[in-house]
């Protein structure tokens, strides 16, 4: 799996309001795998989370990460990253589950009344496939 940067084609991509699973380990070694909302931004993965989720229990105990990102008109043609959460952060105000909901639907987050936490995941590698395999 190459490592980043990551060439043009793949943050085409990325950048696009894709359907997305991302995958986390429980503490007994289960992989864990939902669907999420993301932005990518200057090289990394921007996740938000409601602070009552096990996941960011999960991902606290152990960052690493797994994100798979599929074009919506061709979900064969999807990107694959592995990478670690290198950043949490309150999302006070609800300012980044905003941006990332009007990324998606164009509208502000409806649920007001939970508190969010956003992660940054870096990279460590990726891998393409579909109209982009050519590129890995």
């Amino acid at each position: 799996m190459p490592r980043p940067p990551l060439p043009a084609p793949v943050e085409d991509l990325l950048v696009q309001p894709n359907f997305a699973t991302i995958s986390t380990v429980r503490p007994d070694g289960q992989p864990v795998s939902v669907p999420t909302w993301y932005l990518y931004e200057d090289g990394r993965i921007l996740v938000n989370m409601d602070a009552g989720r096990k996941r960011i229990d999960y991902l606290r105990r152990d960052p690493r990460v797994s994100l798979s990102a599929m074009d919506p008109q061709d979900w064969i043609t999807h990107v694959s990253i592995q990478g670690r959460v290198a950043e949490w952060v309150d999302d006070v105000g609800l300012v980044d589950i905003d941006r990332i909901a009007r990324h998606y639907t164009g509208r502000p987050y409806g649920t007001r009344e939970r508190t969010r936490v956003s992660a940054w995941i870096e990279i460590d590698r990726w891998h393409a496939w579909g109209r982009l395999k050519k590129i890995t």
